[in-house]
């Protein structure tokens, strides 16, 4: 075997030149770029020599790296936590979230369970009898869910959450209400007697049945408890909670009900109450004053007549209210019913989320005009834990898939003359299996399936050891990680394996260079191989941009993975491909390489030396040989020549249009130049004309010569002008958002729900939170405008003209001017002195001892203030001094208002129980609260539907909130809407950024590796013409812009350069005018980047067997589009716009004919001769690379000569990666090859 010479030496053919003998210089070539370019491949060129000396130690090593990475998926997290996933980093929302759980926890202070009621018929008014009916069948069994756990059963009533238990010294009363208080639920049927009938709880007095809702007059009770107990602190709290006879003073719903209390209104007509009118003004739970649902909560599509009376309504809803997992745990701590099963607040948790998942799942009523939807936090959890999960089945199935095509369109030897089969044509999509099948038929030592095969499993141990570092590395996971990134990546990765095994395997394993066949490959394909896989990485770091948590972790996962495929590529495939070589070299079976292979057909080995004085036959129609191409620089000139020894002279048939001499690409997508061989002898007999169609010989044939057309051009320019226009026009229909009926599956239970809930109810339950920093006391003016303020708000659902704001600073004043009111009677009366204040009321008794505080630790108490000051004076402020004193006390006695303010204090006010009788006076000493950090007021926002109401309302609340700043309140607002839409107020600055960034970027890198500003500006034009092109195909599919789709915007440009680097590094490398060097870059990069799309389309496709319809929408829709476009934009754009505004050839032709230098070759005896091998000057500088040459015998006689011209028919590119086939005209230009 022929080996080239070591570095350093000449070949032996050659001999010192003369001095008198220098080539005339007739143009230069640009240096730069050839020689950098040169020393690049040079060291890829080492690196693959060492790997395939080595190839068994690097393959060990290699997939010993990998695999050991690939482990670090068992601490992989995925995180399913919205707010994790979402919520800007660094953002203030971020911190103000980061804010409230330091002060709060982690939990929210109740989870809701939802019930709503439509109509089949759309339109339909539901507020009649029998469709509330139909409610309370769908209620009463919802709330009748029990779950069996740890032994116990849970139902309802334990779990459920209840508002401001208040603390009884009496232990009867105390236990009794604690059985009896009701659970919060907001429900329609709260405005009938029937809503009793949802509450769970029971209690027992000896002589009368049991009490239940459906039975008890608070009212009636007390006064038979009076003779037992002392109630009258109990009486005087139902009374400032308005409860009155509770549900046996409200009409029956069903007036039949045999349980229809006596005190119902219509117990006696038995008529059927008005249900629209009933419900007219929201509904009440046991509390008038507290728990008052107002409509918009209870009902959905209302519809009023002119005077804002209400007469229909086409929804109902109904919300169950649990606790927390803290506050169950915290509820049944220590309990008898839970001390046996070491009760944990984990234990809590999976208690609700078991009575959660049966409340979805149990049967609810339906009828023929009615439907009913459940929904629940658990199951919209489940659901996304389920959007998380990695499909194995589909990651297989795709994998799989592109098995196919790696073992189709790598470049198999050509069969025997038994077999007709054309051995560089691709299979199609449909015939992928059979092609597979039918090329590991083909000659069974030289089929190439273990490769591709290989291949495609080295590509997905890569990824898995992509994703292995990343959970290293501390990146969780999510959903798009799992359903998206193996694909993505499997179609980006898969690329770079068929173009090495192409490259590999063009020339034949028995020529010469065996031994450095590794180290070629690399030098002539790592190049492209480095250039798309440093411009996809940095795409997916400049998407790292988008500060959003789920998409951030998705950009830098995919830009580790690309890493890692690259590293694959570049290291351990050679070493695959290095063993497969010793496998063929010994005639063994592929993939069952211990056995010698039966049909090996025989292969001509001809070498160059062989040729040098011999001649070659004429029945040979078609002769390869892979000689030495010598690079040299003269030191004077400094200009690069490639001279290749053993000349030759070539004429190309005549059936060649453009006068090139075509080796059919193998279908890898960056192998720019490689060319396909026939490395056997082939019977000069007609073959079909299908047998030599391929997508190379019709991109020369028929697509350039018609693309290139003068006409042809102006229309492409018009019809892409056309098309930007429409995408310009598409990016302004372009809507922001991402609602949760786009992430949840259809067809299911929970779209349904949601869908139903955002059409109806579009409320959220927001916050106004005031922080810490500034003085409460003294800054209450400014508190009641920022509510003021607040509640002006457009979004904001005001309250109803007859309730008090629910804010727990109103409440607190309220309460204050109400036992002030009480005190001034006693006071007038008599029965409250200086000196004693049993004889008054128990709200008497609170403000004279509220009255003689005086917030002195020295001296506590004065007596004097009991008629010289008021707890809240005439602006309706609470004196500064008071404050904190009052706070403790109002927290205390009044836990109905507390926990209808939700104010959420922290710290929390220190516990003080009012004694009336204590005779020591250290009742008299009320702790003050400590400086309050955290507080709030709670709001509904309604009428939010589009993301634009949001953007809306987020900014008028950050007005408000700003505008509180100045006046020294520090607040800002809380809930769902500011977690998950303030990232629209930036996210289209954010994305242009990114993708000016990223071009910006993309250019710098093309620039570097390409050494040409001029084609990297081109390649950049053409990406930030697919990206527009692609915003505008969003607008028009009604795809909304988020996170999500910025991200893949963003990748765009990095995916992008797949399709358009290969015919721009064609084009540069190649001689000729522009309209020749477009059709030849054509005519190489057609294939490869056609194929390179059927793999990422292949990636994609198991996409469409997702549950979700958000991963098809969003991945697979876009992210075909995107593939669509690059294959538009490479093959159709960048041509007509390179031949049109190309930059200049890297070489030119360099000498002029010279017998010195070039000796025409003669044909002797119809065969054809080497010439003899010249001298080169001492002044040059050598480096080696492997070429093949292309020989074709003289015509016969009468057969057509092709005409020499002056410009070379035929001019490979200055890189290793043109070091495939090279063919030289008579006139024998030398040519770079770096």
């Amino acid at each position: 075997m022929a080996r080239s010479p070591p570095p350093g030496e000449l070949p032996p053919a050659y001999t010192a030149p003369a001095p008198s003998v220098a080539p005339q210089i007739l143009a230069g070539g640009l240096k730069a770029p050839l020689w950098l370019r040169a020393y690049f491949q040079g060291l890829l060129f080492s690196l693959g020599c060492g790997i395939q000396r080595h190839c068994g130690k690097v393959l060990f090593l290699g997939l010993l790296a990998l695999g050991a990475l690939a482990l670090g998926l068992r601490v992989a997290i995925i995180e399913t936590d919205l707010e994790q996933l979402w919520v800007e980093v660094g953002s203030r929302v971020s911190q103000e979230l980061h804010y409230t759980k330091e002060k709060l926890g982690d939990e929210a202070a109740y989870t809701s369970q939802m019930l709503i009621q439509t109509s089949r018929q759309e339109g339909e008014n539901v507020l009649t009898s029998e469709a509330l009916s139909l409610h309370l069948q769908a209620a009463l069994t919802a709330s009748k869910v029990q779950v069996s756990l740890y032994g116990k059963s849970w139902d309802l009533n334990k779990i459920c959450y209840k508002s401001g238990v208040p603390l009884i010294e009496n232990g009867m009363i105390e236990r009794m209400i604690e059985k009896l208080f009701p659970c919060v639920i907001l429900t329609p049927l709260d405005c009938f007697w029937e809503g009793a009938k949802l509450q769970g709880g029971s209690a027992y007095l000896p002589g009368r049945p049991d009490i239940q809702w459906t039975n008890l007059d608070p009212e009636q009770l007390l006064e038979e408890l009076v003779p037992f107990a002392s109630l009258e602190g109990f009486r005087e709290l139902l009374d400032k909670a308005q409860v009155g006879q509770a549900y046996v003073g409200r009409p029956c719903l069903q007036p039949d009900d045999l349980h229809c209390p006596p005190s119902a209104p219509n117990h006696h007509s038995r008529q059927a109450p008005s249900v629209a009118q009933e419900l007219s003004g929201g509904c009440h739970g046991f509390s008038h004053k507290f728990m008052h649902w107002q409509e918009e909560l209870l009902l959905g599509g209302m519809a009023r007549d002119s005077q804002g009376q209400l007469l229909r309504a086409e929804a109902l809803q109904s919300t169950f209210l649990l606790m927390s997992p803290h506050q169950l745990y915290e509820h049944f701590r220590g309990d008898y019913q839970t001390h046996d099963i070491g009760w944990s607040e984990e234990q809590a948790a999976t208690v609700l989320q078991a009575w959660q998942r049966r409340f979805v799942q149990e049967a609810l009523p339906e009828n023929a005009s009615q439907q009913v939807h459940a929904f629940s936090s658990t199951t919209l959890d489940d659901i996304l834990h389920a959007f998380s999960e990695v499909s194995a089945a589909r990651v297989a199935g795709g994998y799989l898939l592109m098995v196919g095509p790696a073992l189709g369109t790598l470049p198999l030897p050509a069969p025997s003359a038994h077999h007709r089969n054309p051995p560089d044509t691709a299979p199609s999509l449909p015939q992928l299996a059979y092609a597979c099948v039918t090329m590991l038929r083909w000659d069974c030592a030289q089929s190439q399936g273990a490769v591709g095969l290989a291949g495609v499993l080295l590509v997905a141990l890569a990824v898995a050891s992509g994703l292995g570092l990343c959970a290293l590395l501390g990146i969780t996971f999510n959903a798009a990680t799992t359903q998206v990134l193996p694909f993505l990546t499997l179609g980006i990765g898969v690329d770079d394996i068929f173009l090495l095994a192409h490259a590999f395997t063009e020339a034949p394993p028995d020529t010469i260079l065996q031994q450095e066949r590794t180290g070629e490959c690399l030098q002539r394909t790592g190049t492209s191989v480095a250039l798309t896989s440093i411009t996809n990485m940095a795409a997916f770091c400049m998407a790292a941009l988008v500060p959003i948590p789920a998409l951030r972790a998705f950009s830098l996962q995919a830009a580790v993975v690309v890493g890692c495929n690259f590293a694959a590529v570049m290291l351990v495939f050679p070493a695959v491909l290095s063993l497969d070589l010793q496998r063929r070299h010994c005639q063994r079976l592929d993939v069952l390489c211990c056995f010698s292979s039966p049909c090996s057909a025989p292969v001509i080995q001809i070498l160059p030396q062989e040729l040098g004085d011999r001649m070659v036959p004429v029945g040979i129609a078609h002769l390869t040989a892979t000689v030495q191409a010598f690079a040299h620089c003269e030191a004077s000139s400094q200009h690069v020549v490639t001279i290749l020894p053993p000349q030759a002279h070539l004429v190309p048939p005549p059936s060649d249009p453009l006068g090139s001499e075509l080796f059919s690409p193998g279908g890898s997508t960056r192998d720019l130049l490689g060319q396909e061989e026939e490395t056997m002898q082939k019977a000069a007999s007609k073959s079909l004309p299908c047998d030599h169609w391929n997508l190379a010989h019709f991109a020369r044939c028929c697509f350039a010569p018609l693309l290139l057309q003068p006409h042809t051009k102006a229309m492409v320019l018009v019809l892409f002008g056309a098309l930007l226009g429409l995408s310009l026009y598409g990016a302004t229909l372009v809507q922001d958002g991402l609602a949760l009926t786009d992430v949840v599956p259809r067809g299911t239970k929970e779209h349904a729900f949601l869908s139903t809930q955002l059409r109806y109810f579009s409320l959220y339950e927001v916050a106004l939170v005031t922080q810490g920093g500034f003085d409460y006391a003294h800054s209450q003016r400014a508190l009641f405008d920022l509510h003021q303020r607040f509640s002006s708000l457009k979004a904001v659902l005001p309250p109803p003209a007859t309730q008090a704001p629910r804010t727990w600073l109103h409440y607190y004043c309220n309460w204050l001017q109400g036992i002030q009111a009480s005190f001034d009677q006693d006071w007038a009366s008599g029965r409250i002195t200086r000196h004693s204040y049993r004889n008054g009321s128990e709200d008497g008794a609170l403000a004279y001892k509220l009255l003689i505080q005086t917030g002195d630790d020295q001296e506590p108490l004065d007596f004097s203030q009991l008629t010289t000051r008021k707890l809240v004076d005439k602006e309706g402020l609470i004196p500064p001094e008071l404050f904190y004193v009052g706070l403790t006390v109002w927290v205390s006695s009044d836990p109905l208002g507390l926990a209808a303010s939700q104010a959420n204090f922290y710290p929390p006010p220190p516990e003080w129980l009012h004694d009336k009788y204590d005779s020591t006076g250290e009742n008299l000493r009320i702790p003050a609260a400590q400086p309050l950090e955290f507080a709030q007021f709670p709001f509904l926002l309604r009428g939010l539907q589009k993301t634009a109401d949001f953007v809306e309302a987020i900014e008028g609340a950050r007005a408000a909130c700003a505008e509180a700043g100045r006046a020294g309140v520090r607040a800002y607002p809380s809930g769902s809407p500011f977690l998950f839409w303030e990232q629209y107020l930036g996210l289209r600055r954010c994305f242009l950024l990114a993708v000016c960034i990223l071009l910006v970027g993309t250019f710098l890198v093309c620039a570097l590796l390409l050494l040409n500003p001029w084609t990297a500006g081109l390649i950049v034009l053409v990406l930030a013409m697919m990206t527009v092109e692609l915003f505008g195909i969003m607008g028009f599919l009604g795809i909304k812009l988020s996170a999500i789709p910025v991200v893949i915007l963003v990748a765009s440009v990095g995916i992008g350069v797949e399709f358009t680097v290969h015919v721009a590094l064609g084009f540069l490398t190649t001689q000729g005018s522009r309209n020749l060097r477009a059709t030849r870059a054509l005519e190489h990069t057609f294939a490869p980047v056609t194929d390179g799309a059927v793999s990422t389309l292949l990636g994609l496709l198991m996409l469409t067997g997702s549950n979700f319809d958000f991963i098809i929408r969003y991945f697979f829709v876009v992210l075909t589009a995107l593939t669509l476009l690059g294959l538009l934009h490479g093959l159709v754009l960048l041509p007509v716009l390179l031949s049109i505004l190309g930059p200049p050839p890297e070489v030119v032709q360099m000498y002029k004919e010279s017998p010195e230098v070039l000796s025409p070759p003669a044909a002797q005896g119809g065969g054809l001769r080497w010439g003899v091998s010249p001298t080169l000057p001492q002044s040059f500088a050598r480096v080696t690379t492997s070429m093949t040459v292309a020989l074709h015998p003289p015509p016969l006689p009468g057969a057509y000569i092709h005409p020499v011209s002056d410009e070379p028919t035929w001019s490979p590119v200055a890189i290793p990666a043109a070091g495939g086939s090279s063919n030289l005209s008579s006139r024998g230009p030398c040519l770079a090859t770096a």
